[in-house]
């Protein structure tokens, strides 16, 4: 017997048939009842496989003979079983065509849940750190995935380097000193599935080292501590001022490696000013420490030309991370990490025992993609589009929140806006925003002290608005207005 003609793909029926084959195993028990009952038990079998999901909605199951015959039992005991499965909805029969599991089984089995982090809803949702998806270039990657898959030799598609593509480690290398001002050796660059998995090796790497804490910024990006603490390595919130992460607690801490977003600090939006730069990287000599680097968004600079990655100034205590994440799509899980020679061997093998390296295709698709300069086409691209949106954000709440300050650099994908106190209290301000449908993020939201938030009587929200566009960003602002009655309170 063989099962043909499925949808499933991977179900146990669409594997193939066969009497002794794990598709139709299930039905044995059934068949092996006393006579009076195995009609029965036969349907029972049937229906419940259908209902656990072992027949897959869409499975096309075996002529009544040829199972019979597999059963070893009548034709018509399989007969009524279909018929009866069909009149209930479990089964479908088209005349002619077989018969298939049917829709029944579709609203018996619960929907696969979406472990994705939560996409914008129907309202206006201003989620920092968001890119525009649309902008993805789909014509020049297709183009270069069609170019890959004809170019690489059969033996390109094994298990690749763990630590990245010796082609895409040399291309990304060649961008980032270009264009972020590292020191690129190709043979300290590891190719990850994004600033995410970096910082899980990083971790996992100062734990098998006896490092039992790591500072991170306050305000922060959340992740950085919950990747740290998931390696067993505690985060220790560090407090930020106006030049960068604050020194005296920094050394009062104890800790030996800090996480920093010195380019464009998460959220504040400050630019790390060079002597806080120098003297982060004098502490992390005078500890014989780590500086990790999370240059997040640091090819978007609207104003001038983007400051230098630290990591250039001192490559033997900076470990520098970054992504396509901003760029292309996070979806893509391509990243890398330069590090500090003495920890480059633990971080690749690391990296090997966690997943044997990124997929060889996407690799080599990226590789190509930087070396044709599509990816910096596709930087200005972005660049413009957001800088555009930046400035329709900044008009927007100007107009809409008289006396309203927005704070940090001119970069990346969110700013920091201030709105005067008498827009507030801040959990009143939230619960109007949402009754209008615009979801907003407090600045106190990022922080895991209050002490690390000005407590002047501001609303200090953080508006992401790569992702949205203008207009859309204009009416979300005004209906924000509007819900907060920002018109009568000026």
């Amino acid at each position: 017997m063989s099962v043909s003609g499925t949808t499933s793909g991977d179900g146990a029926a669409g594997r193939g048939g066969g009497p002794g084959s794990a598709a139709w195993e299930l039905l044995r028990p059934a068949v092996a009842a006393p006579a009076r009952s195995r009609g029965r038990a036969l349907r029972s079998a049937l229906r419940e496989a259908v209902r656990s999901g072992r027949l897959a909605p869409g499975t096309r199951l075996p002529s009544s003979r040829d199972l019979a015959g597999d059963l070893g039992v009548s034709r018509g005991l399989v007969t009524e079983a279909y018929e009866q499965l069909t009149a209930e909805g479990y089964l479908r029969s088209d005349r002619g065509a077989g018969t298939w599991v049917g829709g029944a089984a579709r609203a018996a089995r619960p929907a696969v849940r979406d472990r994705a982090p939560r996409r914008p809803g129907p309202g206006v949702d201003f989620q920092p750190g968001t890119p525009d998806l649309s902008l993805f270039p789909r014509t020049g990657w297709a183009a270069a995935h069609r170019a890959v898959l004809a170019e690489v030799p059969h033996g390109a598609l094994g298990y690749p380097d763990p630590g990245g593509l010796p082609r895409l480690r040399t291309a990304l290398a060649g961008l980032l000193a270009r264009r972020r001002g590292v020191v690129a050796d190709p043979q300290r660059l590891v190719v990850c599935s994004g600033v995410a998995q970096a910082l899980t090796l990083v971790g996992l790497v100062l734990h098998a080292q006896g490092e039992r804490a790591v500072g991170v910024e306050d305000p922060g990006s959340p992740p950085h501590g919950d990747l740290f603490a998931a390696t067993g390595v505690r985060a220790v919130p560090l407090p930020v001022d106006g030049e960068g992460v604050a020194l005296r607690p920094l050394a009062a801490s104890g800790v030996r490696c800090v996480v920093t977003t010195p380019a464009h600090q998460f959220p504040l939006g400050i630019a790390y000013s060079a002597r806080r730069r120098a003297d982060l990287l004098e502490w992390a000599r005078a500890v014989d420490g780590l500086v990790v680097e999370d240059d997040y968004d640091g090819d978007f600079r609207y104003d001038r030309s983007p400051v230098g990655a630290l990591q250039g100034l001192d490559p033997e205590h900076v470990l520098y991370t970054g992504s396509v994440s901003k760029s292309l799509a996070p979806g893509l899980r391509l990243g890398w990490l330069l590090a500090p020679e003495r920890l480059v061997d633990a971080l690749v093998e690391r990296k090997r025992t966690m997943d044997l390296g990124n997929p060889a295709a996407d690799q080599e698709v990226l590789a190509r993609f930087v070396e044709s300069g599509a990816y910096d086409r596709q930087l200005r691209r972005c660049g413009r589009a957001y800088r555009e949106r930046r400035d329709a954000l900044v008009g927007a709440v100007r107009e809409g929140f008289p006396g309203a300050r927005v704070t940090g650099i001119s970069a990346g994908l969110h700013v920091i806006a201030a709105l005067p106190g008498r827009f507030g209290p801040e959990a009143r301000f939230l619960a109007r925003a949402e009754a209008a449908a615009v979801a907003v993020r407090p600045l106190s939201s990022y922080a895991a002290h209050a002490s690390s938030v000005p407590d002047d009587g501001a609303v200090r929200l953080v508006f992401g608005y790569a992702h949205l566009p203008p207009a859309r960003i204009v009416d979300g602002v005004r209906r924000l207005a509007a819900a907060v009655g920002a018109a009568s309170r000026t």
